[in-house]
């Protein structure tokens, strides 16, 4: 991208609400309410922003010109900024070929990109694009043949990091989407031609790239029809996880482990008993249970429970380079956007996953500085004087 063109990308979409405005009248209704809505009344979504907005930090001034450092460890990689791409089922949906701009992008930035199981792209497609930043997600199995040969395939394909997703033990009631229409498979209505004559852009890539499906798991499903597949994924991939079933997990997958949706200390304590690398604290975007806490109100007291022993990662309400500092502040270690990223791919296509990196980024260094912090580990440092 020339100069020239990510100036103009500046002027036009200087956060990441513009390019949410942008990306919600470039798809079809569909596709809108499947990304914003959360379960039920969807009151954890707006919680989760409320509760963000509530967190304020005091800045301490007068010391001269700062030039943060942004970079990062995690799991003995380094990261050029503490936060990834999390992971977002049907992606493709949303945008045609989601999963591989925002891998491009994670690839040219030294971040994370986390490919869901339900992606629409496979990890033999991802793992050249993404190259040694790929994480893989798990939505466990029931067929522990099927979890083996799910790993075996994220590893042969370079996935170097695991994250268990622990916060599903039943499907969610996503009001909202049923309303709108969402089918497992999508189904070619009358209503689906109209929105799909409504938004060109996104049909005419999504003739190109072809309609949305579970590809990953087609292979255990024996089908390429979608709704074999989607039908086998309802039966097999939830109401599975349990303590011993992780500490299977833990024996197969032979790298970092995270268990990501952990809400209580008690729970973020069993899972360093039993070996996992990582603790991520989220709510699942106010996607799962619609009574639960602010996911950053949840993000202290499993701060003090870990006390050091392992990272704590976090995900759900992140929207902004100062909500991602707020994070830090707050005792994690590393964050993860998932509908940020989606924002920007469906905004600007190619383009778009690197546009929201740099929003990320500017707002990231331009709140350290007001803020007075040169690295990341001040940052940390003040969590602990804050005594999180």
């Amino acid at each position: 991208m020339s100069d020239k063109h990510m100036s103009e990308l500046v002027n036009r979409y200087p956060a990441i609400s513009d390019l949410r405005r942008r990306a919600l009248k470039r798809m079809p209704h569909v596709a809108r309410e499947y990304l914003e809505c959360g379960t039920t009344d969807e009151h954890a979504v707006a919680r989760n922003i409320e509760g963000m907005a509530n967190v304020t930090l005091v800045p301490r001034l007068l010391k001269g010109e700062l030039k943060p450092n942004m970079s990062t460890r995690l799991f003995d990689r380094q990261y050029h900024a503490p936060f990834g791409i999390a992971p977002v089922g049907l992606a493709g949906l949303m945008w045609p070929r989601a999963e591989c701009i925002l891998a491009e992008t994670a690839a040219r930035y030294s971040i994370p990109y986390c490919l869901s199981t339900v992606a629409t792209q496979t990890p033999e497609t991802i793992g050249p694009l993404v190259g040694d930043m790929g994480w893989f997600q798990l939505y466990p199995p029931r067929d522990r043949e099927v979890r083996r040969d799910l790993l075996l395939r994220a590893r042969d394909s370079g996935f170097t990091t695991l994250a268990v997703t622990v916060d599903t033990p039943a499907p969610s009631r996503r009001e909202r989407q049923t309303r709108a229409g969402l089918h497992m498979p999508p189904r070619i209505t009358a209503r689906f031609v109209y929105e799909a004559f409504c938004n060109p852009t996104w049909t005419l890539h999504t003739l190109k790239a072809g309609l949305p499906k579970l590809r990953i798991m087609e292979k255990y499903a024996q089908s390429s029809n979608m709704a074999t597949t989607a039908m086998f994924v309802a039966q097999k991939m939830s109401g599975t996880l349990s303590w011993d079933y992780l500490k299977e997990v833990r024996e197969e997958w032979q790298g970092p482990i995270v268990a990501k949706g952990i809400h209580h200390p008690e729970d973020a304590e069993k899972a360093i008993e039993i070996g996992i690398d990582a603790i991520q604290v989220s709510n699942h975007g106010g996607r799962q249970f619609d009574g639960a806490p602010a996911a950053i109100d949840l993000l202290p007291p499993i701060v003090r429970q870990v006390n050091g022993r392992t990272p704590v990662l976090f995900d759900s309400g992140i929207r902004s380079g100062l909500d991602i500092v707020r994070a830090l502040a707050l005792g994690a270690d590393f964050v993860f956007l998932g509908r940020a990223f989606i924002y920007g791919a469906a905004a600007l296509g190619r383009y778009g996953g690197n546009h929201a990196v740099e929003i990320l980024l500017d707002d990231l260094k331009i709140n350290m500085i007001q803020l007075g912090f040169i690295s990341l580990d001040e940052i940390a440092a003040y969590a602990r004087e804050q005594k999180v």
